[in-house]
């Protein structure tokens, strides 16, 4: 199956969307691909597919072409943002559809080096990869599960289940597929009505995953869509891609409802919480025992446990352990799918850098109106400049005029914040974000491509994201073009040589400081920098036997290219650095807020491990997590901290996180407003081995 084990490595973001782990012309060519052709002499026959992103910009391609001798050859490419992958993949399939030879080389979106291969001989199955090896006895049916595949093995994929009377699939080396078709739809290709079906998939990754395929006896991919983002569809059936993604946000829409309700348990009434030791995230210090009572969504009162009067409806007995208000994560480029593993981790709110305008506006409706279980979102308005490397989300300007004109658009639907991005044009900086500034926005973003992260401080930034684009102030002119690789590359290679005593590194870091410069370093995000081939990445590496096999052999993935153990040493020699520069940064009196920007929930967790390794106390890890979050994203009104009044955003910990920040992920239960959520029923539900016992409530006596 196509993994797509970071979507935006193909470009979005840094690391966003990370939790999806999905599968990924003429009518003529309907059934030939992916159908059982051992031995069949067939003439050679090509299909296309074209890769769109954000509003139609062809970002890509895959040239399918069936050989005569039976074989499948893929060319596939993707760029976005100044990266992306190119792959070959070639295959042959045995009679019941699957996967008898296999192989694929190229190189994966940040450049590191993808050389994958399976073969089947009769019940011996072996594979190899740049990140694991094994040989496996299988008996009957099973389709091999491809590493970094190309969007063409969701054809053999689909036509191998529609083979299986039962509907299921084995997985090699491990899992068990199924499908179920959820909607059909009409579409015209070159004058021609063709009938195709949306399907969702399930048994790889956390979530279903959906895809369009034909109709006819030997189902393949026809279309596949991530909304507000991507469209991959045949060539020549691009005009009937947005119809088909405004489909399949319906039937998204339907089955995420259903997620809501039964994972949601709305609280009737007051909620007492009985015994609770109260973290005090203004302080950063832990209060003695507490009971806090709750309805209609807000904290009504927090008092000494047992010698409060308040009267409940429900009561929840917390038996001594945290509550802490529910964290942020200051960095997400949210989907509809990403709710789950959030309020899971405990976070009620995340800022959001970036998406699709449409689709975060139709996020932030069913949110408002309860049918979308998903902490609240906090938008940031995305605006680029318009470059060959250009993301596409949010608005893309050429000049003074269209970025006011983006900025009116923001402000004028209650945006607190702008994020301006790699492209944006330098020359017109200073002039936005004083326009900004004027409409009550704050100013964030990338640096800009040709400057360093100096020049926008000085040009008026209210914060920087990514630890990337803070060090690579030290390794950049007015010449260097920050857009591509570069931009990773640059930091690995020489932040080991960095002096963080010299003189530019301090009065960098006083000019943030002197200025309240916000940093979301996004720390976890960045440790693709070092991560080899077979290592776990850092990110899961302490709960990976809590996730699904495939998400843990799809973490070993390397993303780098590190050719030998000199240049892995060095890469890690210079993560450190960026964690001891965060550290001093911290000390210095610079804000940090917590950002993710890659798998989330499980990425905040060890955002904050990062702030400890810094030298920061877990005290104020989870304060930054807290009260910064409310405070620079304009919501310390109503959220941050447990006080009366403020929003009944709360999370019971089975642990104490101020001693151990690894505790913060034993979540016993979730307070968003008015529902509670049992972390251990939410992981159950996605595949995930609970971290601690639910802590439920129920009725007062």
């Amino acid at each position: 199956m196509w993994r797509l084990i970071n979507l935006n490595t193909w470009g979005k973001g840094n690391r966003m969307k990370s939790n999806v782990v999905t599968l990924k012309s003429s009518a003529a060519l309907a059934g030939l691909l992916a159908v059982g052709m051992a031995g069949n002499a067939l003439a050679a026959e090509t299909l296309r597919y074209v890769a769109l992103v954000d509003g139609g910009k062809q970002a890509g391609q895959q040239v399918v072409t069936v050989r005569d001798d039976g074989s499948t050859a893929v060319d596939f490419i993707f760029k976005d943002n100044g990266r992306g992958p190119e792959l070959k993949e070639e295959y042959r399939l045995a009679a019941d559809g699957t996967y008898q030879t296999y192989r694929v080389q190229g190189t994966s979106t940040f450049g590191a080096k993808v050389d994958e291969s399976f073969t089947r001989d009769g019940t011996q199955a072996q594979w190899r990869s740049t990140s694991d090896d094994g040989r496996q006895s299988v008996d009957g049916t099973a389709l091999y599960s491809p590493l970094g595949g190309t969007p063409a093995s969701f054809s053999v994929a689909l036509n191998a289940l529609a083979q299986r009377p039962d509907g299921k699939l084995s997985l090699i080396p491990s899992g068990t597929l199924t499908s179920r078709k959820v909607d059909q739809a009409e579409v015209q290709c070159g004058g021609a009505k063709r009938q195709v079906q949306l399907v969702a998939v399930t048994g790889v990754g956390l979530t279903p995953t959906f895809a369009w395929a034909t109709t006819d006896a030997n189902p393949r991919l026809f279309a596949y869509i991530y909304p507000g983002y991507l469209q991959l569809i045949e060539d020549g059936c691009q005009a009937d891609a947005n119809a088909l993604e405004a489909r399949q946000k319906v039937a998204e829409g339907e089955a995420l409802v259903d997620l809501a309700k039964r994972l949601g348990h709305r609280l009737e009434g007051a909620t007492l919480i009985r015994n609770a030791r109260v973290f005090d995230s203004e302080k950063a210090t832990l209060g003695p025992a507490s009971d806090v009572l709750v309805q209609g969504g807000r904290i009504v009162s927090v008092a000494p446990a047992g010698k409060g009067k308040a009267k409940a409806d429900n009561v929840v007995d917390a038996g001594g352990k945290v509550l802490l208000p529910g964290l942020f994560d200051m960095h997400g480029h949210m989907g509809r799918w990403d709710g789950g593993l959030d309020l899971a981790a405990g976070v009620t709110t995340v800022r959001d850098m970036g998406n699709d305008n449409a689709t975060l506006q139709q996020m932030l409706q069913e949110i408002q109106s309860g049918t979308l279980m998903s902490p609240d979102i906090v938008p940031a308005g995305f605006i680029e400049g318009e470059s060959k490397f250009s993301a596409r989300n949010g608005f893309v300007i050429k000049d003074l005029d269209e970025a006011k004109k983006a900025v009116d658009w923001y402000a004028e639907h209650g945006y607190p914040q702008i994020k301006i991005y790699n492209s944006f044009p330098k020359d017109v900086l200073k002039d936005t974000v004083a326009y900004a500034h004027a409409k009550g926005l704050r100013v964030s973003g990338h640096v800009p491509a040709f400057l360093r992260a100096q020049d926008v401080v000085d040009s008026g930034f209210d914060e920087i994201q990514h630890i990337n684009q803070l060090m690579l102030n030290f390794f950049v002119d007015d010449k260097t073009d920050t857009r591509t690789l570069a931009r990773f590359y640059l930091v690995a290679d020489r932040t080991d040589a960095l002096d963080l005593d010299s003189k530019p590194v301090q009065d960098f870091i006083q000019s943030l400081a002197s200025k309240q410069i916000v940093i979301d370093p996004t720390l976890a995000t960045f440790e693709f920098l070092h991560q080899r081939a077979g290592e776990m990445s850092p990110i899961v590496a302490d709960v990976a036997d809590h996730l699904p096999p495939d998400i843990q052999r799809g973490r070993r993935v390397a993303e780098m290219n590190i050719p030998d153990d000199a240049t892995a040493a060095k890469y890690n020699r210079s993560y450190s650095k960026m964690v001891d520069f965060v550290g001093r940064a911290y000390r210095a009196g610079v804000p940090i807020v917590a950002g993710t920007d890659e798998m989330v929930g499980f990425t905040l967790q060890r955002e904050l491990e990062l702030y400890v390794k810094a030298g920061l106390t877990p005290s104020q890890a989870l304060q930054i997590a807290t009260w910064n979050g409310a405070k620079y994203s304009r919501t310390l009104d109503q959220r941050g901290s447990v006080s009366p009044g403020k929003r009944s955003d709360l999370v019971l910990i089975d642990g104490d996180p101020t001693r151990n920040i690894g505790d913060i992920r034993k979540v016993a239960l979730v307070i968003k407003g008015d529902t509670a959520y049992y972390p251990s029923e939410i992981h159950e539900a996605l595949g995930v081995k609970p971290f601690a016992l639910p802590v439920k409530v129920g009725k007062a006596n």
